[in-house]
């Protein structure tokens, strides 16, 4: 019988990408171009985190968990994210492209897992575009309420919810940003500078207000619930730090990233932090925290409380700025993620297209920008917070435990940055983010096993046979 040799394809789901492929991924046709300043990440960085939470999550945590102390527990959240930012910042600078955590855990634990993680982003930031949409969209229609324009239920609720049909403003807020996106990435990022200098002069202002009518005594007890209160409470403000990773799936449109995609997520999550610890001090000095109870908006309530009557308006155009950002960025950061993945034949090819005139993946951030519309104007959104939550941080455990993994086997690989005391960084990021998953409610829990579970059943079905990193090995017969 004659032998004859012929080529089958061969792949396991654990092969790794090397570092020089994904780099050379994004230095081809289906590369992006390189166009934001190290300023313009920070902010992008800024612009995801600082929404909603900083005016309301405050106070619910400060009346119901923390107390005065409210402030510890922004400190402990804070540094359980610099600690993820560290690891982030040493794989950002190695590998710089797009996909964030995905692209990382794709070069250092193998495709399944970056499957994973890729599966979990896509959650943690499609829910989250849709459901600050709805916030954007309630924020718009009290402000017209205030100067006498009562739009008709009909067109802000979503079907079953007070007569609704759509929520209008909710998915036009979403349509503008996705053809925002399409035009460009500078002209984003130019938007996103210019809503950011206004939510954080809008958060200096109220600063600047508040510290002069603080009273010590109002920080008395100041851990009425002990320290199990402090954590608990850190769990629940965790969720208004949620977002500045997605500064590191701007990794492939970076000027000299090697440099500045360090400097870009730490930066920004030192920044956020400092203002949140201080917007809590001011306002548990400025108003009793059991008083939040009686109240969804507490900074503006502070406001009031002191005697400045346009304190309510103002707050309104700084959050509204706040969560307009948080949309931006998010859908940005939902668009690049699909565009990694599609590129590595985990999703359909399609999402990797780049408009040959905006240079932008304009098929995949029209595609999300349509399905999360229409999710924010036609769903029932509840209970997404502790969804986005633990999303978060199974991202930041498995990149922790990515960066100790490459450490070991390619322990001689360039790091244009180093996390430093290692291996201890990346175990307390661990220990620490799986804290505070078990915090988390035990249906939050099931429903993200759940959608694990079905995103496994897609890469089995689909990611596994179109993967690009499948090899030809001859076989002979």
């Amino acid at each position: 019988m004659r032998s004859h040799v012929h080529r089958i394809k061969s792949h396991s789901m654990f092969k790794t990408k090397s570092i020089e492929h994904l780099v050379g991924q994004s230095q081809g046709e289906q590369g992006l171009q390189r166009v934001l300043q190290p300023y313009e990440l920070i902010l992008l960085g800024i612009g995801a985190v600082v929404g909603t939470g900083i005016f309301v999550i405050t106070g619910v945590a400060a009346a119901d968990y923390s107390g005065p102390a409210i402030i510890l527990s922004f400190i402990i959240s804070g540094l359980v994210c610099i600690l993820a930012a560290l690891c982030y910042a040493e794989f950002s600078a190695m590998v710089p492209v797009s996909g964030s955590a995905y692209t990382y855990c794709y070069a250092s634990l193998g495709e399944i897992w970056a499957w994973i993680i890729g599966w979990d982003l896509i959650l943690e930031y499609a829910v989250s575009i849709s459901a600050v949409a709805v916030g954007w969209s309630a924020y718009v229609v009290s402000l017209l309420s205030d100067i006498g324009i009562s739009l008709p239920p009909e067109l802000v609720n979503p079907p079953g919810v007070e007569g609704g049909l759509l929520n209008l403003p909710a998915v036009l807020i979403i349509l503008l940003i996705t053809l925002v996106l399409i035009i460009g990435m500078k002209e984003s990022a130019r938007l996103n500078t210019l809503i950011v200098i206004i939510n954080v002069t809008v958060i200096l202002l109220f600063l600047a207000l508040g510290y002069n009518h603080i009273e010590t005594a109002n920080w008395h007890p100041f851990m009425p619930f002990g320290w199990a209160g402090v954590f608990a409470g850190a769990a629940i403000v965790f969720f208004a730090y949620i977002g500045f990773d997605a500064v590191l799936t701007a990794a492939e449109e970076v000027e000299n990233p090697q440099k500045n995609l360090p400097l870009g997520i730490i930066g920004s999550v030192v920044i956020v932090m400092i203002l949140y610890v201080a917007v809590a001090a001011v306002l548990t000095g400025m108003v009793p925290s059991a008083d939040f109870h009686q109240t969804s908006a507490p900074v503006a309530s502070a406001l009031n409380r002191i005697g400045i009557t346009w304190g309510a308006a103002l707050i309104s155009v700084g959050a509204l700025c706040g969560i307009t950002s948080v949309i931006l960025v998010t859908l940005y950061g939902q668009t690049r993620i699909f565009f990694a993945m599609a590129r590595d034949g985990l999703l359909p090819r399609f999402f990797s297209d780049i408009h040959t005139t905006f240079k932008t993946p304009a098929k995949v951030t029209l595609v999300v920008g349509v399905v999360t519309s229409v999710l924010a104007g036609f769903v029932p959104l509840g209970m997404i917070a502790e969804l986005v939550n633990i999303g978060t941080l199974a991202a930041f455990i498995i990149v922790a435990f990515g960066i100790l993994v490459l450490r070991k086997v390619q322990p001689n690989a360039v790091r244009p940055f180093r996390c430093p005391l290692m291996p201890w960084i990346p175990i307390l990021c661990i220990g620490s983010c799986a804290c505070l998953i078990l915090m988390l409610p035990a249906i939050t829990q099931l429903r993200f096993i759940v959608w694990m579970l079905l995103g496994l059943c897609i890469y089995f079905v689909f990611g596994l046979r179109n993967s690009s990193n499948r090899e030809s090995v001859p076989v002979s017969g």
